[in-house]
């Protein structure tokens, strides 16, 4: 069985840690031999242990410093045993999905005797703006009507008006959040009668169809949402090493995993000759090149800003980013041999091979100016990490532009199409926007609001985790974690505090050369600071800041940035230590 102890993930049979071992084996990963020592998990000398709950990660202590083991070893170790307890938290999260409470303590959607019963009849007649928009959730009845502005989706939320919700929220899995659930609750307007709510017809099942391309996933991902899949690695596994394992890559799916189509058209403006092309044919029709890039969701770091102030979107923790090795063409060889010219289009925009529940494909654009430089780097990538792509990284081809949000970076890539105007889809002109708080969602037009394209200078802390403790007798903390600048921008140094700010020290940088204005990959930072005497018995306020090539620095503190989205979060990263007494 696996037990959580304080902080310490606690193996105690040989047998289930050998059954965690066996899920691997379609990673074509080798585990080393377990045994059970002392509340510690260890695998011939040591290895790390490291449990996540849904809100807060935990650091298990294996009672001695870490020998310098290889970054292969380190990671396998760190993998078995993140899988073990990835499992743990997997299921953890599934059970706070189905007991999310309301501010009053009832389950979302279940009746409540302080409501009056509504009928389905009136509720159909609330459909628009003018009469209110009402719609039901298993027995609970919402007035949505002062929040569709708000909605991340846009007005699709507004397919459900004057009926069930439940059936999108199958397909849109994202929904079944305790986040969500609170905001749903305070919307709760009656309960459905119990008579039009015998007569609900159940799911037809549509959404599991949709979802029938789904891969297998690594346990050790931390899951934000089960359909569509999202996922991070538990943070202190993400800079063991420099080129993130594929295994270990965050995952951000808008839609359902497509079926694999091995076909990428390009069309539109100034296309003097139509392109229809396989993977193999990319491969022998143009240069294949390999580009080493770091791709971070817009969405990083979203749940520091939500714990600061609410706001919308999948709660990511710290690890919605990885650094890989990209293999492909270059877009801009693709477009210049359909004829496609600098001054014919001012967009390209990307279509992908997933959609909605109405049948609308993801999409995305970049301008033209970024498309058409080679200098940019943007590729039409069929490897990663020197593998093809597996599938929810986008087999069989995928966009790949350096600086850019992931959002940008299209997966399943079915179509190209040169344009003089930006994607018309809801991702382009509605979603991945920055707002102030004056936005006005019901008059003002988000579309007129600037894409986020590039990312801001970035770092975060990956070791130690938040609410860790060292041991009573190390006298210092070693402090590691990731820093990178969108756009091109190198990073020029990564100070670290462990009082709050008050001093810095730099740390050591580990970083590959790359040309100026094509710094595409990530820096991993490391130092070993002094545990200050004072805080013996206390707590360490760790701190990490960013200076990239542009002399862009790192904002000190979330409310300078913080935004409806939760998006573009690089305020300066905290996490805190505890401090035992010294012996």
């Amino acid at each position: 069985m696996l037990r959580v102890t304080g902080t310490r993930l606690m193996v105690t049979r040989l047998s289930t840690v050998a059954s965690v071992a066996r899920t691997l084996q379609w990673q074509r990963v080798s585990v080393n031999v377990w045994t059970t020592r002392s509340e510690c998990c260890v695998t011939r000398q040591w290895t790390r242990c490291y449990a996540t709950a849904i809100r807060q990660q935990r650091r298990g202590s294996c009672g001695s410093r870490r020998p310098d083991l290889s970054l292969r070893s380190r990671w396998r170790s760190a993998l078995a045993v993140g899988t073990a307890f990835g499992i743990f938290a997997y299921f953890a999260l599934r059970r706070s999905h189905r007991a999310a409470e309301s501010p009053d303590g009832a389950t979302a959607g279940s009746r409540r005797d302080d409501l009056p019963d509504i009928r389905r009849k009136d509720i159909e007649r609330h459909k628009d703006a003018s009469t209110g928009v009402w719609m039901t959730y298993r027995d609970g009845v919402y007035d949505v009507t002062d929040f569709v502005a708000e909605h991340p989706g846009n007005k699709k939320i507004l397919l459900a008006a004057g009926g069930a919700v439940d059936g999108f929220w199958d397909f849109y899995a994202i929904h079944h959040t305790p986040h969500v659930y609170r905001q749903l609750e305070e919307l709760r307007i009656g309960n459905l009668h119990p008579e039009d709510a015998a007569q609900t017809p159940a799911s037809n099942g549509s959404s599991s169809k949709a979802f029938s391309h789904e891969p297998r996933r690594a346990p050790v991902l931390q899951v934000h949402s089960a359909r569509p899949f999202n996922a991070e690695p538990p943070s202190e596994l993400l800079v063991d090493d420099f080129i993130t394992p594929t295994t270990l890559f965050f995952v951000r799916n808008h839609l359902p995993v497509p079926a694999m189509v091995d076909s990428v058209t390009v069309d539109g403006v100034g296309v003097h000759r139509p392109v229809n092309m396989s993977v193999s044919e990319m491969k022998t029709r143009f240069e294949v090149i390999t580009v080493t890039t770091a791709m971070q969701c817009a969405g990083n770091r979203r749940q520091e800003m939500d714990d600061f102030r609410s706001v919308k979107g999948l709660q990511w923790g710290s690890a919605a980013i990885g650094n890989a090795e990209w293999t492909g063409v270059r877009l801009s060889d693709v477009l210049a041999y359909a004829g496609v010219r600098e001054g014919d289009i001012e967009h390209v925009i990307f279509q992908g091979g997933d959609s909605d529940a109405e049948g609308t494909p993801y999409e995305a654009s970049i301008p033209a100016a970024i498309a058409l430089d080679p200098h940019r780097d943007v590729l039409l990538a069929f490897e990663m990490n020197g593998e093809p792509l597996t599938e929810d990284h986008g087999a069989p081809c995928r966009v790949i532009v350096p600086g850019f949000i992931g959002a940008r970076q299209v997966k399943w890539l079915r179509r190209i199409t040169a344009s003089r105007a930006v994607s018309e889809s809801h991702w382009q002109r509605a979603d991945y926007k920055i707002v102030p708080d004056s936005f006005n969602w019901a008059h003002d037009d988000i579309s007129e609001v600037m894409p986020i394209y590039e990312y801001p200078v970035q770092s975060a802390i990956c070791e130690p985790a938040d609410g860790s403790s060292l041991d009573a007798d190390e006298d210092t903390v070693v402090v590691r974690g990731y820093s990178w600048s969108g756009g091109g921008r190198g990073i020029l140094g990564v100070d670290v505090s462990v009082d709050g700010g008050v001093t810095w020290r730099a740390a050591r940088l580990t970083q590959t050369p790359q040309g100026v204005g094509r710094q595409w990959a990530w820096t991993l930072f490391d130092v070993e600071a002094a545990i200050p005497s004072d805080r013996r018995g206390g707590r360490l306020d760790v701190m990490c800041r960013a200076v990239d090539t542009a002399h862009n620095s790192q904002p000190g503190d979330i409310a300078a940035i913080w935004n409806q989205r939760g998006l573009l979060h690089n305020a300066c990263h905290r996490v805190t230590v505890h401090v035992p007494e010294s012996h």
